[in-house]
């Protein structure tokens, strides 16, 4: 789609001066290394500040990231923080797995393989806070996220994070793969899984001790949700049945995982069979959701390109038209 264009060049550009150190350390005999300038990352890709590809994007959806969020602390519930308190509130629970990516170090030095592993991240984080994501936990190149919170409905959080799940999707199958082939390097993937907790399934509150501590879920969902990652195919997406109950307009874009697998076994992704509770878990076919978004278009080869915006004309009040009306009009009473 080309809305993370500009985060590729800084992945690029490192890949390119990693080939020129060895070059020239094989010519001159000497052991010069690749070095980490952070200053050149952060101007590259800047911490707060989308860049102009993804800013695009952004407009075109509608949304505006919030930077000022904290790393582990969701606002609605920050509070709990050194407290004893706790709080039963829903989230959708998103664990997001980049897979391969240790391949790297075999082939780069490890300042190249930082600058590739934070041009990635910086991408999720970006396109996770432009769909209101708050981002819980960096996990190497992946992460954890929330999507939702006090002054958001249910369905508009399994919404958000399905589309930010895609849009990743998308990226990491597509545009990354592009720059890694180039390489010869083998195929880097995503594994996503999501699922819903609802109040009653979710507890808020501090784990830890002190300033070793964070305010976290604990809920069977949050759970599932790293373990439906670990059951999606290469770029796919696992989501719990919850997910699917507050989305019924998609419910086409999901099929159970055993129908995937030929295993029945696969149908639950967890079981209390004394209380009667079956848990089913889905694949989500994210790439057809994506092409039914109004801001994608499909082009003639098959490739998803973001919808142009279409401007707005100033003064289109009505009454701005009352000059050219009486004109050529005559019947024209305004």
């Amino acid at each position: 789609m080309n809305i993370f264009e500009d985060y590729l060049q800084p992945i690029r550009k490192a890949i390119a001066a990693d080939e020129l150190t060895k070059s020239y350390s094989n010519f001159a005999g000497s052991g010069i290394r690749n070095k980490v300038n952070l200053r050149a990352l952060n101007e590259a890709v800047p911490e707060k500040r989308l860049l102009p590809s993804l800013e695009q994007f952004a407009n075109a959806v509608g949304l505006v990231p919030d930077f000022t969020q904290k790393l582990g602390s969701h606002p609605d519930f920050a509070y709990l923080k050194h407290t004893e308190e706790t709080e039963e509130h829903y989230i959708v629970s998103m664990f997001v797995d980049v897979r391969r990516s240790t391949q790297l170090y075999g082939r780069y030095e490890p300042a190249t393989v930082f600058v590739i592993n934070n041009a990635i991240q910086r991408a999720a984080i970006h396109t996770a806070l432009i769909f209101g994501g708050y981002v819980h936990r960096l996990q190497g190149d992946g992460l954890f996220a929330y999507f939702g919170g006090k002054n958001m409905p249910i369905a508009d959080a399994v919404s958000r994070a399905l589309q930010f799940a895609s849009v990743y999707s998308y990226f990491v199958k597509n545009d990354l793969k592009n720059v890694f082939e180039q390489q010869g390097i083998e195929q880097i993937y995503t594994r996503i899984g999501v699922d819903l907790g609802y109040d009653e399934d979710v507890v808020w509150a501090m784990a830890g001790i002190g300033e070793i501590s964070e305010v976290t879920t604990f809920s069977l969902h949050t759970n599932l949700a790293s373990k439906m990652q670990a059951n999606a195919v290469s770029n796919g997406i696992v989501i719990g049945d919850y997910v699917k109950k507050e989305a019924p307009a998609l419910h086409d874009f999901f099929t159970p995982v055993c129908q995937r697998t030929g295993k029945e076994t696969d149908r639950y992704i967890f079981e209390i069979p004394q209380k009667g509770f079956r848990y089913t878990q889905h694949d989500f076919d994210w790439l057809t959701f994506l092409k039914k978004q109004d801001y994608i278009a499909t082009d003639l080869l098959g490739n998803l390109q973001l919808k142009a915006k279409q401007a707005v004309m100033p003064n289109r009040n009505i009454a701005n038209l009352a000059p050219i009306a009486a004109v050529s009009k005559p019947y024209y009473n305004f």
